[in-house]
């Protein structure tokens, strides 16, 4: 007769191989567009080698004389995990919804919390792919150096990670039709990050540092480029970005929680009531 706790652990075992053969799919279903997965993998390496090419030797002023590379690297590491958790993800969400995809995996015997758990892994998977090619042309191409915090760094993602996922299914909920999806997600993630400070570092109380700090991308650059700061007596722990990312997140859940349907809109503004979001 099997025990209780062994019971527990045949469960968590199909849990954790369902979920496993769902992100196999959503893996698989990516990789077979090689268009879509060129665009969102290597948008940010040709990126980064474009700007580290023009950038050559120069160093940032406002970094104290650091090599600008030294903050590319950092940067585009963020930018790839915020365009896959937020970009790439949204505009996934909404043409599943209005095509209907959604509301037939609502009615499939897969469990709500599976297919959730294998989207946002899935995401998660294309992030870690980009980190590291990223990571790899920085310090192979550019010899960047090493972050000197690898705990910091991988917290810094993490949190990252999670923040910019709830916010891009709480936009998608937001976003009336697929037409809509890819200009609207794309003009505010991209007018962020030009005032966020990708491109160039920003001067700590310029105007466009104080605008940019009360939106989470501004936060996730701050939070990746610490432990590469190579200056004496920085830390690569950045607890003050950290927590801003955290609160935006949480945001992002109740909107999404409180908007979400599976199935299409029938007309502007207009969700189903039956399609609301279950309890999981």
């Amino acid at each position: 007769m099997s025990t209780p706790v062994a019971r527990a652990r045949s469960r968590a075992a199909a849990d954790l191989s369902m979920v496993g053969r769902q992100l196999y799919y959503e893996q698989l279903s990516f990789w077979r567009n090689p268009f879509a997965a060129v665009f969102t993998v290597g948008f940010s390496v040709v990126f980064l080698v474009l700007l580290g090419a023009s950038a050559g030797d120069a160093r940032s002023a406002t970094l104290g004389g650091v090599p600008i590379i030294q903050y590319y690297v950092p940067g585009f590491v963020a930018y790839g995990v915020m365009s896959t958790c937020f970009n790439a993800l949204a505009t996934s969400l909404v043409v599943r919804r209005e095509t209907g995809l959604l509301k037939r995996l609502r009615l499939s015997p897969l469990p709500t919390w599976a297919m959730l758990a294998a989207v946002i892994g899935n995401a998660l998977v294309i992030s870690l792919v980009q980190i590291v090619l990223l990571l790899v042309i920085g310090r192979f191409g550019y010899h960047v150096q090493p972050p000197h915090n690898l705990a910091a760094l991988a917290l810094a993602l993490l949190v990252g990670a999670a923040s910019f996922t709830a916010l891009g299914i709480a936009v998608s909920t937001l976003i009336p039709n697929q037409e809509a999806a890819g200009p609207i997600v794309s003009i505010v993630f991209f007018v962020l990050l030009f005032l966020s400070g990708l491109w160039y570092p920003l001067a700590p109380h310029s105007t466009l540092a104080t605008i940019s700090s009360y939106f989470p991308i501004r936060h996730m650059i701050e939070a990746v480029y610490a432990p590469f700061d190579v200056r004496p007596g920085v830390s690569g722990w950045s607890w003050h970005n950290l927590v801003p990312m955290l609160v935006w997140g949480a945001a992002g859940v109740v909107v999404a929680a409180r908007h979400w349907s599976w199935a299409p809109r029938t007309r502007a503004g207009d969700r189903p009531r039956a399609a609301r979001l279950p309890r999981l």
